[in-house]
């Protein structure tokens, strides 16, 4: 199942200068600096709105991510499980060693694919 639509006021869900850029198949998530309870459920909203029917694969780039608590991985396995339904993937980008450290601790790294390069 896919959610289109369009990107919501960014800035007034403090998620900063996190980007949002359709690439073909994939939409990459990028200028994230932390992902909490503050922020999780704007950032799961704006990330489905941006979904199309095209858009099989999610990339968060978290190499600026700072901070990562449990609201924020469970803002990640529901758009995970929203692209698992559509035979889709998330991956992972070049996590900080903070937030690399959150996902082995609770064992996500093994649900996400880590890209580290």
């Amino acid at each position: 199942m896919h959610f289109a639509g369009r990107c919501g006021n960014l800035a007034a869900r403090k998620l900063g200068a996190m980007k949002i850029q359709p690439d073909g198949t994939t939409l990459l998530i990028s200028g994230l600096t932390e992902l909490n309870a503050s922020n999780a459920g704007g950032f799961r909203d704006d990330v489905r709105a941006a979904l199309t029917p095209q858009i099989t694969h999610l990339d968060v780039d978290m190499s600026e991510t700072r901070f990562l608590d449990s609201s924020g991985l469970g803002a990640l396995i529901a758009l995970h499980k929203t692209l698992s339904t559509a035979s889709g993937s998330l991956r992972i980008l070049r996590p900080t060693a903070t937030a690399r450290q959150i996902l082995e601790l609770t064992r996500l790294h093994r649900m996400f694919e880590i890209v580290t390069t």
